[in-house]
């Protein structure tokens, strides 16, 4: 598979070449600043299968442990390097020139949720999950994500 997305203005470029692991809303106060939304959305691309392609990606938001990567000129936020996660980068699923992946296995920060935001999850977890759940949550993502290319008539190798 090959993806290619972009930020607004298209000065920063990247490229997927691996199904996310999990997708995800996250209902933290950041991410409801950063988006000026009521939530972000994100695809867990393992590490290797994103690349930057174009453009260079400046450090924003807090600047703390967890990185988050915004175009310098149009100041899209594209993707985070979540702290202590490095087998995976956060992608902004809308940043993609497909609208994929945008739809929410898990949400996050719900004890921060906006009372009337909602989303179709099928995880909630009142902060984050705990690091023992990340495997059987991916698998049960693989699993519906291969049964689900195949219910569209597509090979479970395509993207």
């Amino acid at each position: 598979m090959h993806m290619i997305g972009s930020c607004r203005c298209e000065q920063v470029q990247f490229e997927v070449t691996a199904p996310p692991l999990m997708t995800m809303a996250c209902h933290c106060r950041g991410c409801q600043k950063m988006t000026g939304s009521a939530f972000s959305l994100s695809a867990a691309i393992p590490t290797e299968g994103f690349r930057v392609t174009c453009g260079e990606p400046v450090i924003g938001g807090l600047h703390g442990p967890s990185r988050h990567y915004f175009c310098p000129h149009c100041k899209s936020w594209l993707f985070t390097r979540p702290e202590g996660l490095d087998f995976f980068v956060n992608v902004r699923p809308t940043m993609l020139a497909e609208a994929v992946w945008t739809e929410p296995f898990i949400e996050t920060c719900t004890a921060e949720k906006l009372a009337w935001a909602s989303t179709s999850a099928r995880h909630s977890f009142a902060e984050y999950p705990p690091p023992e759940m990340y495997q059987p949550l991916m698998a049960e993502f693989a699993e519906l994500l291969t049964s689900s290319r195949v219910q569209a008539g597509r090979p479970a190798s395509d993207g």
